[in-house]
């Protein structure tokens, strides 16, 4: 008999084992999937947690390697195939039947990916701010041409030492852009400071190494993405812009809404929470 029960929690040991991503669960209703972006924390769904807690039993994941987590071994295939295979193995295992799934930035990118991989398993899909081929944003690279970008852009990071990478976080230029308020730059900072590297460079390679504008029109689920341009003017973007390179990098996704805020910067739950709510109660049937 003991014998036995070992053995059986054994196997829903390992069945529940995922290392490429810590899970803190909260509320009860319907399970909501909640993937942060690049180097970011879980805490940036804390807003979100509260306002649907009541009415969602939120799954809210922080990555591997990302605001202080333990960097966990990136296999052949990918690091971010492997976030997303396990999202799909946690679903199986805690048997969440069609959860949504919300992610921001490359947590969007992530979230797409499972979709387009496992039409059956999510619910519904929101994206938050990311592209299906980011480096298709110039429209002078090619497929072939973002993954030999990629490629450098992982070489440049992983070769930077500790210091000269935590010197490059603190000076906040990669994150400076994608926020209002000063006490979130200052989050940002410290969630980049505190990541691993090797798990940035790996990470950011292979979403802006990949083109998932194909795989997208395998999605069966209501879908929405809410964008931001806000941060971004010196680069040219506009609500125009912005607006238009959706749409044009969604036309596959059938029936997909398409919501461009005119106020909010990249981390549009912080900076527009009220515009980003409204949409997203309506979106999940909350109000």
């Amino acid at each position: 008999m003991k014998k036995t029960l070992f053995a059986t929690l054994l196997i829903s040991t390992s069945l529940m084992a995922q290392d490429s991503f810590r899970v803190q669960v909260t509320g009860k209703g319907q399970p909501i999937i909640l993937i942060p972006g690049l180097s970011s924390s879980g805490e940036t769904w804390d807003t979100t947690v509260a306002r649907y807690q009541d009415r969602f039993e939120c799954h809210v994941l922080t990555l591997a390697g990302f605001a202080g987590a333990p960097r966990a071994a990136s296999p052949e295939g990918g690091m971010l195939a492997k976030v997303r295979d396990e999202i799909a193995e946690y679903i199986h295992s805690r048997k969440l039947s069609k959860p949504v799934v919300i992610g921001h930035s490359l947590g969007g990118f992530i979230a797409m990916d499972l979709a387009a991989r496992y039409p059956d398993l999510p619910g519904k899909l929101v994206i938050v701010d990311t592209y299906p081929f980011t480096m298709g944003l110039n429209p002078n690279v090619t497929p072939a041409q973002a993954k030999t970008i990629a490629v450098q852009i992982r070489k440049g990071i992983a070769g930077m030492s500790q210091e000269a990478y935590e010197a490059y976080a603190m000076a906040g230029t990669s994150t400076n852009n994608m926020v209002t308020s000063e006490a979130n730059r200052k989050r940002l900072i410290e969630w980049a400071r505190t990541s691993d590297r090797l798990s940035v460079a790996d990470a950011l390679a292979e979403m802006l190494g990949a083109d998932l504008r194909e795989e997208i029109a395998t999605i069966r689920v209501p879908a929405m993405v809410l964008a931001a341009w806000r941060g971004n003017e010196s680069v040219g973007a506009s609500y125009q812009v912005v607006d238009k390179n959706m749409h044009d990098q969604y036309s596959t996704l059938a029936g997909v809404e398409i919501h461009v805020s005119d106020t909010a910067r990249h981390f549009i739950m912080w900076d527009d929470p009220q515009w980003m709510f409204g949409h997203l109660d309506r979106f999940l049937g909350a109000k």
